[in-house]
């Protein structure tokens, strides 16, 4: 699943950014509100977390921007502001949620998961299963033949992406994107070696393999 975050403190933004990553999350950290907007209209996202006092485009603006634009991805608004007159105004002008800093990680991460939930009750299933595999998405536990696979977060991120397009080839450059969100290098090898490490715990103990290579094209995952 991949969170927007907007955030203009880089010591708050990377202590999110890395927390959420360790949850399975793929993360785009934008300093800025013109940035953070940019990226809200052009991809899809499960959960934006943002910050209200941001450089170059306040929150509320780029959530009511957002919102008038159709985007309807669940908003939990961060701020220093305490109010409760502050804390109306940011859920009267788009957001779905509102923390005040300082604040529990935890607690942060609970908030997210609870919108994703909420949001995706009627539209997604937060479980994903194809033959014998299957994910939960919010307790983040992965089993095959109901044995419990342990997975960091970028071997997770992967089998996610995979599930989510069962039989379809993906390539290596839509793999880095997907995962590791930076622009394809053909000389590296990152995507091969992530592949191998989540065949070796998906596919290694069972008879049937789900995990297959088109040469040349990328990777696909099948039910047996």
């Amino acid at each position: 699943m991949r969170i927007l975050l907007i955030e203009d403190d880089a010591k708050i933004g990377s202590f999110i950014e890395k927390g959420l990553k360790e949850a399975g999350f793929t993360v785009n950290l934008c300093p800025d509100g013109r940035e953070g907007l940019e990226h809200a209209l052009s991809v899809t996202y499960d959960a934006a977390v943002i910050d209200l006092m941001l450089p170059r485009l306040d929150g509320l603006t780029v959530i009511e921007t957002m919102r008038a634009r159709g985007v309807d991805t669940p908003v939990l608004i961060l701020s220093a502001k305490q109010s409760v007159d502050d804390r109306i105004q940011g859920l009267q002008r788009g957001g779905d949620d509102y923390m005040i800093k300082p604040f529990s990680f935890s607690e942060l991460l609970a908030r997210v998961q609870a919108l994703i939930r909420r949001d995706k009750k009627n539209t997604q299933p937060m479980l994903l299963a194809l033959g014998d595999l299957e994910m939960d998405l919010l307790k983040h536990e992965v089993s095959r033949q109901n044995e419990k696979i342990d997975l960091p977060a970028k071997e997770y991120a992967l089998l996610e992406y995979m599930m989510r397009h069962p039989g379809i080839v993906l390539s290596k450059t839509s793999i880095l994107e997907r995962v590791y969100d930076y622009s394809f290098d053909p000389q590296t090898n990152v995507v091969d070696v992530l592949v191998c490490r989540l065949r070796n715990k998906i596919d290694k103990d069972f008879e049937d393999k789900m995990i297959h290579t088109v040469r040349g094209v990328g990777y696909v995952l099948k039910a047996c």
